[in-house]
């Protein structure tokens, strides 16, 4: 049974039970800092008229950007039942000229978006499992100096047990979430029962009163009510594991109401027992007696929350990988489930960044002050992107797509500019991470593009090369040779070389190419063969943006349709070119030094292709060659 058959037949509470742990973990422990930092964070006095206005912006700010934006809008774009920032990047380069200036600008912003998002995954780990550790000094003001030695504790054992997969703990995520959501309400609720006065909140004028009041101190605040919604940009990434009708049913029927029953609740409080400790904005909710079955169920809820966003940096880099914007790493398949892999080295990276973030900051106000930037830069180029997509793509009338497009960016325009008010803050770091992977991913693509124009010159066309062979008649040797090339229509230089040295050529001989299509996944026909006479075929092989290739699998099952074809494993022979490059130091260059340096690092240190293919080291044979970029 395929994953979109069982998910059209699971009970819906049951798709949504699950979309909770993977899909919401980020938004939904955003009330641990969000609406604190909007008053300590800025300094603003506790009084009814800032708390009701803040309210107001909160649950506005959550209903127009979650609700309409997102829901509404930008989880039509789904790319075959996939979302994030390259499904959409791959689906505007369909619909776009292949080298048109528009196309240029929108893979320009979809690098951009990731990056941005790759910063925020390293964020939220920190930030979240601060906050809910921040609970001890609730429980005891002595227990102070305990919570970055147990918030280091938590993020090691978090990426250390990344290794071992989530997918048997996965079966708890959706439950936990359930309680912490279900959690979030009754505490909410429980002071607005107290304070019914805040419900005037849900009136949109106190909202836009507190902004016209406080002027440029309010467009500051701005920067700090935005955590209400830094998990949003989640929704549309996850959409590849829950559909779209799920994610809306989920954020309707539980997570919304939660959020804003709590965050209300917050505000009651606030309003009934007036300025009070950072740390008990949240945990002040619960009565004395349950603070540590609260602190216990946070921990556990930012722990989740976390590992949502380090699968999804997991995803983006496999993505990344497969459609060229970045070197090959190692991926390992932790479960039979698609999409559960892990990364050794994006691991170790993300882990030592969360722990010099805990470390550095050492608390979840300051940490605050960084986050918000990066993930606001995000959901404004997902939004530019959508509506062109809308445009070019479904053909929406321009009546529609520009007022909708214009609001919704003025909007995200807004918050951004109050975002790099943090820069002073913390708020360059995550900018300065999004810049630095930025430079790695247009220095590879660079790098690649001088690569293949290199190793173009002296090429020989295929039908010349076979036509060759069939005038000289070389001597064969028994078995199949499969030569990998990334183009097709040429003869590979890993055959040429193998020719010019050993004068011999095998029975069968196969061009492999290995392309990733715009999709998520290839269903169906994934191999075409085109046969070029003498015993020599070309073969494309096909797969999507998220899958991993596993070459002589895939061979194999197309020999079973091709009598001709053989690729028993221990007949065939996988023969490759490789490039030892080394960086000039003299002459002209279309690449500075510096970034040609980068990128011979980062080509020397790339995934092995047969690795990466999938494909057994004893049947694999380099030819290799020294080229000068």
């Amino acid at each position: 049974m395929s994953d979109a058959h069982s998910k059209r037949n699971a009970p819906a509470w049951l798709g949504i039970i699950g979309a909770l742990g993977v899909v919401y973990g980020d938004i939904g422990t955003s009330p641990l800092y969000a609406f604190r930092q909007c008053f300590y964070g800025n300094q603003l006095p506790v009084n009814t008229e800032n708390v009701l206005g803040l309210l107001s912006l909160v649950f506005w700010a959550l209903f127009f950007i979650v609700t309409v934006k997102y829901l509404c809008f930008i989880l039509r774009a789904d790319n075959h039942g996939e979302g994030g920032t390259f499904a959409l990047l791959a689906l505007l380069k369909e619909h776009l000229p292949e080298k048109g200036r528009l196309t240029v600008t929108f893979i320009f912003l979809g690098i951009c978006g990731a990056c941005l998002l790759y910063a925020d995954a390293l964020i939220t780990p920190a930030i979240s499992i601060l906050s809910a550790v921040e609970g001890l000094r609730v429980v005891s003001p002595g227990l102070q100096h305990w919570v970055v030695p147990l918030a280091v504790v938590i993020i090691f054992a978090l990426f250390y047990f990344q290794r071992f997969g989530t997918g048997r703990l996965g079966v708890c995520f959706g439950p936990v979430m359930l309680v912490w959501f279900v959690t979030l309400a009754l505490l909410g609720l429980y002071h607005i029962w107290r304070c019914p006065q805040v419900l005037q909140a849900l009136n949109p004028w106190f909202g836009v009163r507190f902004l016209l009041t406080h002027g440029v101190g309010g467009f500051g605040v701005l920067g700090s009510l935005f955590l209400v919604m830094t998990g949003a940009e989640t929704l549309y990434a996850d959409m590849g594991h829950f559909n779209a009708r799920l994610i809306r049913r989920g954020w309707m029927y539980l997570v919304l109401p939660a959020l804003a029953l709590n965050y209300y609740g917050q505000g009651a409080m606030l309003l009934l027992k007036g300025r009070g400790a950072p740390g008990e904005m949240f945990y002040g909710l619960a009565p004395a007696w349950g603070v540590i079955p609260l602190l216990v169920i946070t921990t556990a809820a930012t722990v989740i929350a976390s590992q949502a966003v380090i699968s999804g940096a997991y995803s983006i880099t496999a993505q990344a990988m497969h459609l060229g914007y970045c070197p090959r790493l190692t991926v390992r398949q932790t479960s039979d489930a698609i999409g559960q892999i892990y990364l050794p080295l994006v691991n170790g990276l993300l882990m030592a960044g969360c722990l010099a973030l805990v470390l550095l900051f050492g608390e979840s106000a300051r940490l605050a002050n960084a986050y918000g930037l990066a993930v606001s830069g995000t959901m404004l180029i997902t939004g530019l992107m959508f509506f062109t997509l809308a445009r070019v793509m479904w053909r929406w009338p321009r009546w529609v797509v520009w007022p909708a497009g214009l609001v919704f960016t003025l909007v995200d325009l807004t918050f951004f500019a109050s975002n790099t008010l943090k820069l002073a803050h913390g708020a360059a770091l995550s900018l300065g991470l999004g810049a630095a992977l930025f430079l790695i991913i247009v220095t590879w693509r660079r790098g690649r593009h001088l690569l293949r124009r290199l190793l173009g010159y002296n090429i020989i066309e295929q039908e010349v090369f076979v036509a060759d062979m069939a005038r000289h008649r070389p001597a064969r040797v028994a078995g199949t040779a499969v030569f990998l090339t990334a183009s097709t229509g040429i003869t590979p230089r890993s055959l040429l070389h193998n020719y010019k040295h050993n004068k011999v050529i095998h029975q069968t001989n196969v061009f492999l190419t290995v392309q990733t299509r715009p999709v998520p996944y290839v269903r169906h026909n994934r191999a075409e063969v085109r046969p070029l006479g003498g015993s020599f075929y070309q073969i494309v092989l096909h797969y999507g943006f998220r899958e991993e290739p596993n070459v002589p699998w895939d061979l194999q099952k197309l020999a079973e349709r091709e009598p001709a074809l053989n690729f028993a494993t221990m007949t065939t022979s996988y023969f490759l070119s490789r490039q030892t490059l080394v960086a000039a130091t003299a002459g002209k260059s279309l690449m500075p030094l510096w970034r040609r340096t980068l990128f011979t690092f980062m080509f020397r240190n790339a995934l092995d292709p047969a690795r990466y293919f999938q494909i057994p080291a004893n049947r694999v044979v380099e030819l290799g060659e020294q080229l000068t970029i």
